[in-house]
């Protein structure tokens, strides 16, 4: 079938990570009605919208975002200090979350690291070819659940320096209470490094009042720990490239004093200077607190159809299986019959062959998932299928 020669070739181009939508639509003969591969806020970017639109659109100051040059990085960081109550000497910002992984382990990471898999890929693909990379095998089992008394063993066992979090992690959304991790630092201040990446952390709770959970603020206690920072998923902006990283200030002054000057665009910058406000913050809450709320009903629609398999989650996506279907198969159908466009995990490193990735969107694109989901469970269950070879 064309569609899925045409999409493999794409994917090849693309690595590890999926194509983008622009190139779907250039590439696949589809229309793209939702975009339930990649992982961000509708609200919030709603939220950045209108905030923009008033105060740079309407007040005809788009041409100073464009024409000159944006903030310098320490003015950035002292900004988010203030706000975060945080040294600015502890904030990194970077072009992306990306753009601080890779800092972080080109710069600090120079002798082994464990990573958890699955997991972001970029965590093992960054890594310098002279450092010893040591893949800890979360199971199927245990919902891919990472169980800290274990994975410490693991690291003792080894003798391992570094070691990344993510959490909640991706694909699955696991995710691990502040207070475990809290013993972990404790635990393991002898390491390196102590990389927790809190991409994702505004979508996780621990209590029904959907209150935020951080560790940054405990850089100034545990001087190996880094904490990475990602705007595009809790802010819906990941076309304007924006993210932050905290860690101690000797590596964050390493960092600075030869590069990253203007690593960010004028886009960027004003969406900071926008974060750091009460009001914006305040109406953020709104939609954050909208945004769980309407996955947490996403989530139990879909564990209701019959042969769906679902990962338990606390990101703003779920991680599932249809039955012993294909995930490039329920991928495809999916994209071709229903518009909708997920996320084939079939090449995640430590993860069994099956499954797909689903972000949360609007609670109307939820509804349109939920029933293309279904009707494709009751097409499985009558075996309509084809190999789509």
């Amino acid at each position: 079938m064309e569609i899925i020669e045409n999409f493999r070739e794409l994917k090849q181009r693309s690595g590890s990570h999926s194509p983008s939508i622009d190139e779907l639509k250039q590439a696949l003969d589809v229309e793209i009605k939702i975009d339930a591969c990649f992982l961000s806020n509708p609200y919030a970017t709603d939220l950045f919208i209108e905030n923009f639109n008033s105060e740079i659109i309407e007040k005809n100051k788009l041409r100073d975002v464009l024409e000159f040059y944006p903030q310098q990085n320490n003015d950035i960081s002292l900004l988010l200090g203030q706000y975060l109550s945080l040294n600015p000497e502890s904030i990194f910002v970077g072009n992306g979350a990306i753009e601080i992984i890779q800092a972080i382990l080109h710069r600090f990471v120079n002798t082994s690291i464990v990573i958890p898999i699955p997991t972001f890929s970029s965590y093992y693909e960054f890594v310098k070819d002279d450092c010893e990379v040591y893949t800890y095998s979360l199971r199927a089992e245990d919902d891919f659940y990472l169980n800290l008394d274990e994975y410490g063993k693991y690291i003792r066992a080894n003798d391992i320096k570094n070691v990344v979090i993510i959490n909640p992690n991706n694909p699955d959304g696991g995710y691990i209470e502040r207070g475990k991790l809290v013993s972990f630092l404790d635990d393991f201040q002898d390491l390196e490094s102590i990389i927790i990446d809190e991409s994702f952390s505004h979508f996780a709770y621990e209590s029904m009042d959907l209150e935020r959970k951080s560790i940054e603020s405990l850089v100034e206690k545990y001087t190996n720990l880094v904490v990475v920072k990602s705007m595009s998923k809790d802010f819906g902006i990941a076309g304007i490239r924006a993210g932050y990283g905290v860690l101690s200030p000797s590596r964050r002054n390493s960092l600075t004093k030869n590069g990253y000057l203007w690593n960010l665009n004028g886009l960027a910058t004003y969406f900071f200077r926008l974060y750091c406000t009460e009001q914006f913050q305040s109406k953020y809450e709104i939609v954050r607190k909208k945004y769980i709320w309407n996955t947490l009903m996403f989530i139990n629609e879909l564990q209701s159809i019959d042969e769906v398999y679902i990962v338990p989650s606390k990101g703003n996506f779920v991680l599932l299986k249809l039955g012993d279907l294909p995930s490039e198969v329920l991928m495809i159908t999916l994209l071709k019959d229903y518009g909708i466009y997920v996320r084939d995990c079939s090449d995640k490193r430590g993860l069994p062959p099956g499954f797909i990735r689903v972000a949360s969107r609007s609670f109307e694109e939820n509804q349109q998932i939920y029933l293309s989901l279904l009707e494709v469970s009751r097409r499985y269950m009558s075996s309509e299928f084809d190999t789509l070879e």
